[in-house]
């Protein structure tokens, strides 16, 4: 191990809340400290299909040297300030903080206690695009599909630890500020650097997979977050299995039991609930010659994940009609947004969900 490479590790401190950033922690890793031993904070959830995604991503790292620090954050009313007392130390001492969701309030306060001066922002699927977008432009940091409501008592009472986290994520002085991403980044804040992440860790470890000679439908947590309609959903994956002939669907670990039961009946697909992030059970295989997409992260990372391995990525784009009267006003152009801006997939119109 170099010294350049131990050091990045013995003093990088790393936050996540989801798999998909906990596999965007080891690409960053492999890419900037090869052979480091990175420390990383798992701040838990209480969704079980995410912990279960989490613990499994979280012995991938184990296995890369990485130490793993998994914090019951969300274990009840104290559990917040048990975290973040015994986290406090670590945070003071790291020289650089790598983080997943700049959107989420627990970051955010633990953004305020640190003094790194180098902050590393690791994709959290399509919001990375908003975060950039909105530090750009000056703004509050607001999920996309939340924007456009007034804020809550909650987001007013939160809002003096946001605007600090924010200050701490914008570059100046000595502080660096990098953004880790593989989705396209059109708005680059002046100083923030950003870095293309390739997927190459994903590529060396895993595959090439075995291809299958049918379709595969990847899932979505739109009916969830209250942007698209359950029932024009429904319909609209019916629509699209039967037009591309796919069998199975991965689920989105955020898809509620009752939705994915009601799916299955209706549609005869094959519900897959994935025990890693998508991207490296689509490498490892089998999967399917098609995979076909709403708009969502996957349409940026599965090409690169599955580069050269002859896997078609179709998007289907989310017609008007199916938006709920409760989605964003923002929320058509920024699902549109997701789909054009995708590299080295195909554009398919939205299928009839009437």
């Amino acid at each position: 191990m170099s010294r350049r490479a131990g050091n990045a590790g013995h003093s990088t401190l790393a936050f996540v809340e989801s798999p998909v950033q906990l596999l965007n922690v080891l690409e960053w890793a492999h890419a900037h400290a090869p052979g480091a031993g990175l420390t990383l904070v798992v701040l838990s959830p209480t969704d079980p299909m995410t912990r279960g995604q989490l613990r499994r991503t979280a012995e991938l790292a184990r296995t890369e040297g990485h130490t793993i620090r998994w914090e019951e954050a969300r274990g009840g009313a104290t559990a917040p300030f048990r975290t973040i007392g015994g986290l406090a130390g670590l945070l003071r001492r790291a020289e650089r903080i790598v983080l997943g969701d700049p959107f989420s309030r627990y970051v955010q306060l633990l953004l305020t206690i640190t003094g790194a001066r180098a902050l590393v922002v690791v994709d959290d699927g399509t919001a990375t695009m908003e975060f950039v977008a909105q530090l750009a432009r000056g703004e509050r940091l607001v999920r996309w599909h939340r924007k456009g409501g007034r804020p809550g008592p909650r987001d007013l009472l939160f809002a003096p630890v946001s605007a600090v986290a924010r200050r701490r994520l914008t570059p100046g002085g000595s502080r660096t500020v990098e953004v880790f991403s593989s989705m396209p980044v059109t708005e680059t804040p002046p100083g923030v650097t950003v870095t293309a992440n390739t997927f190459a860790w994903t590529r060396e470890r895993f595959g090439p997979p075995r291809i299958t000679k049918g379709a595969d439908l990847v899932g979505t947590s739109l009916v969830e977050t209250g942007v698209v309609d359950g029932d024009r959903y429904l319909r609209a994956v019916r629509s699209l299995a039967a037009a591309h002939g796919a069998t199975r669907y991965f689920a989105h670990r955020r898809e509620s039991a009752e939705k994915l039961h009601r799916l299955a009946v209706e549609t005869g697909l094959e519900v897959v609930r994935p025990d890693l992030p998508l991207e490296l059970i689509a490498r490892r295989g089998p999967i399917g010659r098609t995979v076909l997409s709403f708009p969502s992260t996957v349409v940026h990372t599965l090409p690169l994940a599955l580069a050269g391995t002859g896997v078609r990525v179709a998007v289907c784009d989310i017609d008007p009609a199916w938006l709920t009267a409760h989605a964003s006003p923002r929320a058509q152009g920024f699902l549109s947004g997701v789909t054009g801006t995708a590299r080295d997939v195909h554009r398919l119109a939205a299928v009839s969900a009437g």
